[in-house]
């Protein structure tokens, strides 16, 4: 074997050349070397290295006197202090006993039964409990003994009558209500193999001695504190420490930039509740209540409460109306009759639209709005799909826009949002948009994916809400523009519980 005395470490050194004898142990090494709880980290860098073996190893028990301990050998046991009391007052009640003595009722009622079993302690004919005799048990003598032996007992040192009545004092976990704890440590012996004695000859023929200077520091170059001295071999292929800083999610970094470059366009950002009324998710949206992606498995319905209290008006009535016969859209409606009450059920927001809904009667004409909406909707997880995403929705209101002013949008959120190079339209259905049409993106890896819908919104939507202007409206994936952007293939890599996966994306 190849012994490279360079690599030890000053430690080890001292432990190799101050060693003396056949056998070593932390303890021997701590009292030559002073090194404390750093010998068995020395120990395990020379046995890696093949300079020192495991000879034995001994497990070895320890009773360590806690708090409550010290608290009895100061001011003695509970049946010691009862006793004391009663030789000084006289028989008394168990309940006048705690108070005198500051003790849990509990406390002296233990105490009371086991000088009861010894035959120190009964109870009269007035319930009160009065002492046999005032000479402390065998058992009561032995507890003392053991409370004054000091704050650590090796078990081999005990007696065995000394062992059966510790056992019944000490703990080795929830100790804190017990007078010992138990420790218990293994005792490693080790000894030096040929290759560490031949370690320890090179070391001396060389004049190695553990003090070598490893740091170079400003201070010794100021004062001149290195002169004289012996320096450490430096390896300058050596790696330096590597330096990790704080950083953002990247994730989180790409939505505040989704923000960041929206309001630089003039637009207002909206927010809105996870926990939202079909009224707003859907039915303000034209959604008949018996469309299939308001079937239980689709959206998830909040257990309790189920129902909102109320739906502002004058919106549920007019809505009502234009799911019945189109009110005064100039549509002819769903055709059915609208249910109040299934209306009022509260849901987690399935799409992000339910936000621009809700804006419309708030909104300024013209005008620009947009929101980050985290959704839920009941799907199947792949590299695609996640069963919570974010979308970013949003609205532009104004007589000049149209069709063509969408797709303009559309396509700054695939070029300059997600990065894309190749963007394709498709057109779409949605039951709240006329014309409507989906946006698509190719990813160098899974191939084109569709990032989001959009459209202008229907009669039907815009007039229940005071608005007779065109509104654009759109709801983009940005989980999947994050995909382009960050350079993922898997969306549950958005999400991932690896570090160094979340460093590199930062990087990129």
């Amino acid at each position: 074997m190849d012994i490279d005395i360079k690599n030890l470490h000053p430690l080890e050194i001292k432990v190799l050349l101050n060693y003396k004898g056949d056998e070593i142990t932390a303890e021997q090494i701590d009292a030559q070397l002073g090194f404390g709880s750093q010998s068995n980290q020395i120990f395990s860098w020379l046995s890696g290295k093949g300079l020192i073996k495991e000879k034995s190893r001994t497990l070895r028990t320890i009773y360590e006197l806690t708090e409550l301990g010290s608290e009895y050998k100061t001011k003695g046991t509970p049946r010691e202090r009862i006793l004391r009391l009663l030789q000084a007052k006289g028989a008394m009640r168990l309940n006048e006993i705690a108070t005198a003595l500051q003790m849990e009722n509990k406390d002296v009622g233990t105490a009371f039964g086991q000088l009861s079993k010894e035959g120190i302690l009964s109870m009269d004919a007035e319930k009160k409990a009065e002492a046999k005799s005032f000479d402390p048990s065998g058992t009561m003598k032995t507890i003392r003994a053991l409370l004054e032996k000091g704050k650590q007992i090796v078990e081999a040192d005990l007696l065995e009558a000394e062992k059966k009545v510790m056992a019944t004092i000490s703990k080795k976990r929830g100790a804190a209500g017990a007078p010992f704890k138990i420790i218990e440590r293994e005792d490693v012996v080790y000894e030096f193999t040929p290759e560490g004695l031949e370690a320890k000859k090179m070391l001396q023929d060389k004049g190695v001695t553990g003090d070598e200077i490893g740091v170079l520091t400003p201070d010794m170059l100021k004062k001149g504190d290195w002169k004289g001295k012996i320096f450490r071999s430096y390896n300058v292929n050596t790696p330096p420490a590597r330096l990790i800083i704080g950083r953002h999610n990247p994730y989180t970094v790409f939505l505040d930039s989704i923000k960041d470059k929206l309001v630089s366009l003039g637009f207002e950002e909206y927010d809105g509740p996870l926990v939202e009324t079909e009224f707003w998710n859907c039915d303000a949206l034209f959604m008949p209540q018996f469309h299939a992606a308001r079937d239980i498995h689709d959206v998830y319905h909040i257990k309790s409460p189920t129902m909102a209290k109320e739906i502002e008006e004058p919106y549920l009535d007019r809505v009502a109306e234009v799911h019945k016969n189109g009110w005064t859209t100039g549509s002819r409606g769903w055709g059915y009759e609208f249910d109040h009450n299934f209306t009022k059920r509260l849901i987690l927001r399935s799409q992000g639209t339910a936000l621009s809904a809700k804006q419309l009667h708030k909104a300024n004409i013209p005008g620009k709005y947009f929101g980050i909406a985290r959704c839920f909707r009941y799907d199947k997880v792949d590299a695609t799909h996640l069963s919570d995403f974010y979308q970013t929705e949003g609205i532009v209101l104004g007589k000049d826009v149209n069709m063509k002013t969408l797709l303009g949008l559309l396509k700054m959120f695939a070029v300059e949002f997600a990065g894309a190079t190749e963007v394709m339209y498709v057109p779409g259905y949605f039951p709240f948009t006329e014309p409507s049409v989906e946006i698509h993106v190719k990813h160098p890896v899974l191939g084109w994916i569709e990032l989001g819908g959009a459209g202008i919104f229907r009669p039907e939507v815009t007039k229940p809400m005071d608005v007779d202007v065109p509104v654009l409206a759109w709801g983009i994936g940005i989980d999947r523009m994050a995909l382009m952007s960050l350079g993922l293939n898997d969306l549950r890599e958005l999400f991932s519980p690896d570090i160094e996966n979340v460093r590199l994306r930062r990087s990129k």
